[in-house]
């Protein structure tokens, strides 16, 4: 009995996603490599611009195990201004274009909150999943273009637009606001006929510092809404301020939560670094199967 509370608390049950004909089974928790196509992200604006760069970070991405390839052409960093919209079909339609030239095969998930944005990629490239930082918060006919396609859909939380978002965000209590924001929004999406629904709290997106940490103890309580959960805290300031250190410095720390996540039940691990991820992964895996042996 005790191996299995013990696997019980690692473990929150199967799921898989169907990804447009290709099946992802999540019951080992995926990877989803980073490809910033935009010149002011964070961490890594400007590095993949070109052709080489673009291929070569997606070479290194699938090289080291990634699931899922998770491309921006918009950044949405604390105080980044909105992207006009054909700038954006146009920076994710040459990036497409090449990458699914040379691997065709590749799962790739689309971060846009736009749905013409969203239809054009799926309908012209095959993108497999679509990743909204705003849940359809802007419009609502991403989810008839959701809908219309049946790909997974990643809805996350974000308080404000991330403009502003970082200006005295406030809950009542941030745990549970963010599942009552989730779990309406999921009801919504169900009756648009979506079932591949993943949820991510949104770490960074109008949180303190305080209410990261908060979200992140709390994880394993997601859980109560039977969906796979998307942690997306690679090198981001939740890190950097907490240990007084710069992005460059934060692998360690990004590491370290990570693996935390995993064991409260994360089902997807959002990083720039995709070899140290699913080393965490594969050793989080290896403990949660000999808890039950």
């Amino acid at each position: 009995m005790k191996n299995l509370r013990l696997k019980d608390t690692f473990f929150s049950g199967k799921h898989s996603l169907n990804c447009r004909g290709k099946l992802l089974d999540l019951s080992t928790p995926a990877v989803m490599g980073i490809l910033n196509i935009t010149p002011d992200s964070f961490y890594d604006g400007g590095k993949y611009m070109d052709t080489k760069s673009i291929l070569d970070r997606v070479s290194l991405i699938i090289t080291q195990g990634a699931d899922i390839l998770d491309i921006g052409a918009m950044s949405s960093r604390p105080g980044s201004q909105t992207l006009e919209q054909n700038i954006e079909i146009e920076r994710l339609s040459q990036a497409l274009e090449i990458i699914r030239k040379s691997f065709p095969e590749i799962i790739i998930s689309i971060d846009t909150f736009r749905p013409e944005v969203a239809r054009k990629m799926i309908s012209d490239f095959e993108v497999n999943i679509i990743n909204d930082i705003k849940a359809g918060g802007d419009d609502e006919r991403m989810f008839q273009v959701i809908s219309d396609f049946k790909v997974p859909y990643i809805i996350m939380h974000m308080l404000g637009e991330p403009g502003t978002m970082q200006y005295n965000p406030e809950y009542k209590d941030v745990v549970d606001d963010i599942l009552y924001y989730l779990a309406n929004k999921t009801t919504t999406l169900r009756k648009f006929g979506i079932n591949d629904i993943i949820i991510d709290p949104g770490f960074g997106f109008g949180k303190t510092l305080d209410h990261n940490y908060k979200l992140i103890a709390n994880l394993s309580l997601f859980k109560i809404l039977e969906l796979p959960i998307l942690v997306g805290i690679s090198r981001k300031s939740m890190i950097s301020k907490l240990l007084n250190i710069i992005p460059d410095k934060t692998l360690n720390g990004t590491t370290a939560l990570n693996m935390y996540a995993l064991t409260q039940g994360a089902s997807i691990l959002r990083v720039h670094d995709v070899g140290e991820a699913v080393e965490t992964r594969n050793i989080f895996c290896k403990i949660r199967d000999s808890a039950g042996e």
